[in-house]
């Protein structure tokens, strides 16, 4: 198992968020190379705005470990993480984030650099290409 097999479970969750009319962001939470939580954009079908994919992979992983730091996990998510994402993520005290496409409009990156924790490791750009298209897709569609 490596970053492109986590991330293209993480498209096999943006992809069902598409098929819903979400934005198709999905995102999987590894620990100790097992997937213990799956998610994907859901604001349509809560009326929820913060129900983006990273912050319900994060409640899954952390009620599946029983507790609220995720040291020992890695987010795998399609697109770069947004600010008020990066800041759960900093809480939780995720050990990696290993993230698709780049968000120049709303990526942490960008706003907020410093919000992970500083012991977080970043890994940006797998399968870019492929997360971005399916954003692109999306998008077109709706315009």
């Amino acid at each position: 198992m490596n970053d492109e097999y986590y991330m293209r479970q993480a498209l096999q969750e943006a992809r069902v968020a598409y098929s819903e009319g979400e934005v198709p962001v999905g995102a999987v939470v590894v620990c100790q190379e097992r997937i213990i939580a799956r998610a994907h954009n859901q604001t349509e079908r809560l009326t929820d705005v913060t129900a983006h994919a990273e912050m319900l992979a994060l409640t899954s992983a952390s009620n599946y470990l029983g507790g609220k730091y995720l040291t020992e996990c890695t987010l795998y998510v399609t697109v770069e993480p947004c600010v008020m994402c990066a800041g759960a993520l900093g809480w939780s005290q995720i050990s990696r984030i290993v993230y698709g496409a780049e968000d120049e409009k709303r990526g942490f990156q960008r706003f907020a650099p410093a919000a992970l924790h500083p012991k977080t490791d970043v890994v940006a750009g797998v399968l870019a290409d492929e997360c971005a298209a399916l954003m692109k897709e999306f998008f077109q569609l709706r315009r």
